[in-house]
């Protein structure tokens, strides 16, 4: 038995989003955890944080960038996958803080809205500040627009919105005095790295969601230990999230480029393989 895909659209430029059938995810799903997906029965793990829920649906978002995300990307409304795993991972951090801003990078723009949603619920204020390389890149803004008492967009090519990062625009609301209570950034760990030390000098508390490699999300492995005020921590049952201030930045982003070439060539076999199959993706 698997789990289907009840929707899958592309939604900006190789992002995609899956809704899948999973009420033993959406029953306890919570803002901050993630599932862990496995395509078929040959197919390895891979986690993917809780963007969404509605009902028993659950939403996924992903760009396909390595062997197991591109194929994912081929499936359809209809399709099957063999386990969805979830949720995982410790919830976001909630409560009445005051003035809240969540921040997203690429991909991870898609684990705001439930985030913001649940500030919102707490009775905070919330900024949203995203930004993406291009416009083509963005995703969920409006969605997001709707739960954000403001959004802020940023590109770093200035192709819509801000023209820069969003880094510049939590420096310049903290510069102006703006009272900010609490911070999340989730996106790519250099954007991650940067976008936190802006809060240091005035000291406040800011989360971040890591993404290391990751195997089995019960902390069994020991393939997504991190270093968090020099402790060894695994992201999947201490975290995801984490205070950004003690992270081992440097360490997080060497060992997110351990496999590197072994994912390219993974990537490649498989893309060979479809076309020796004329598009049969089944392995």
């Amino acid at each position: 038995m698997g789990y289907t895909i009840e929707k899958a659209t592309e939604i900006a430029d190789n992002i995609f989003e899956f809704w899948i059938n999973a009420p033993h995810v959406t029953k306890n799903a919570q803002a901050g955890q993630f599932v862990v997906i496995r395509i078929n029965d040959l197919g390895e793990r891979i986690p993917l944080t809780i963007s969404e829920t509605d009902g028993s649906l659950v939403r996924i978002v992903f760009m396909a960038v390595g062997k197991t995300t591109t194929y994912l990307s081929t499936l359809k409304a209809g399709d099957e996958i063999r386990d969805i795993a979830g949720p995982l991972g410790h919830p976001s951090e909630m409560g009445s803080f005051g003035n809240c801003v969540v921040i997203g990078g690429g991909v991870g723009i898609a684990c705001l809205p439930i985030l913001a949603r649940a500030l919102k619920a707490a009775g905070n204020n919330v900024t949203g500040i995203i930004g993406a390389r291009n416009e083509s890149l963005l995703l969920l803004k409006d969605e997001l627009a709707t739960h954000c008492d403001e959004l802020v967009v940023c590109t770093d090519d200035g192709s819509f919105g801000f023209h820069g990062f969003p880094a510049d625009i939590l420096k310049k609301k903290l510069g102006d005095g703006e009272k900010i209570d609490c911070v999340w950034i989730i996106g790519p760990g250099i954007m991650m790295k940067i976008t936190s030390m802006a809060t240091i000098p005035y000291k406040v508390r800011t989360y971040v969601s890591l993404n290391p490699i990751m195997v089995d999300g019960t902390g069994m492995c020991g393939s997504c230990r991190v270093t968090v005020g020099g402790e060894t921590k695994f992201a999947c049952v201490d975290g995801p999230e984490f205070d950004a201030h003690l992270v081992d930045w440097d360490e997080l982003m060497a060992r997110q480029r351990t496999y590197t070439d072994q994912e390219r060539e993974s990537l490649k076999l498989f893309r060979d393989h479809q076309c020796s199959c004329g598009g049969d993706h089944h392995e």
